[in-house]
């Protein structure tokens, strides 16, 4: 049987562990990985950069661990959301914007983390340019079966190849969120989510345009 002692000293490293990821976490948004120090992490966690150290031996390491919590926010979150919606393939690609909507609330700084680290990172080789595009990659075929299923069932147009469309969708989910975080709070996050929503709806649907109006106003109302 664990100890009360032991049950304790857990309890305070996972806490340590989760003020140091939290910290690391808004650094690495507001200012940058380059411009982020273990000194500045410590810091803003309440922490000694040895307990940095101790705990994840350098900054890629924080960086990394970050990423995976990122992944199962993120991703893993969107997976379960959509498997759980149907019958159409844009009823399951509305309830993933709208479980992505979600996390800008909250969990905006793990969006956006991921964001701009895939910029970041777009020409540093290493592990971590290899886990974001990992994440990205699941991202990437999770919306491009939704597609892919949309133009099978004559719900999404097939013009298009699937590729370029589900690319069209992820470069429009990332640009609203760095939009909103450039412009808040100038601009309010239920209406641009579902202007995003009609647009991109508007942009990738075969429906004629006067059902489509109806569809999308359906649509929208379901997810509001």
């Amino acid at each position: 049987m664990r100890s009360h002692g032991a049950t304790t000293k857990r309890a305070q490293r996972l806490a340590s562990i989760g003020r140091l990821l939290d910290a690391a976490q808004e650094l690495f948004v507001s200012q940058g990985y380059r411009q982020t120090n273990l000194d500045q992490i410590a810091s803003a966690a309440g922490l000694t950069k040895g307990a940095v150290y101790f705990y994840f031996r350098s900054k890629e390491t924080v960086l990394l661990e970050l990423l995976e919590r990122v992944q199962a926010i993120v991703v893993d979150q969107a997976r379960k959301v959509v498997a759980g919606t149907g019958p159409g393939a844009v009823d399951r690609l509305v309830a993933f914007l709208n479980q992505q909507s979600k996390l800008g609330v909250t969990h905006r700084d793990a969006v956006l983390l991921l964001i701009l680290m895939s910029l970041e990172f777009s020409e540093r080789k290493g592990p971590v340019r290899n886990m974001l595009r990992r994440v990205y990659r699941q991202l990437y075929a999770l919306v491009e079966r939704m597609v892919q299923d949309g133009q099978r069932s004559g719900e999404i147009r097939a013009d298009v190849r699937a590729r370029e469309l589900s690319a069209i969708v992820m470069a429009i989910h990332d640009g609203t969120f760095l939009e909103w975080y450039r412009r808040s709070p100038a601009l309010s996050g239920p209406e641009i989510v579902r202007a995003l929503r009609g647009v991109m709806l508007t942009g990738i649907s075969r429906a004629p345009a006067r059902g489509l109006r109806g569809g999308v106003r359906r649509i929208q109302a379901r997810a509001a």
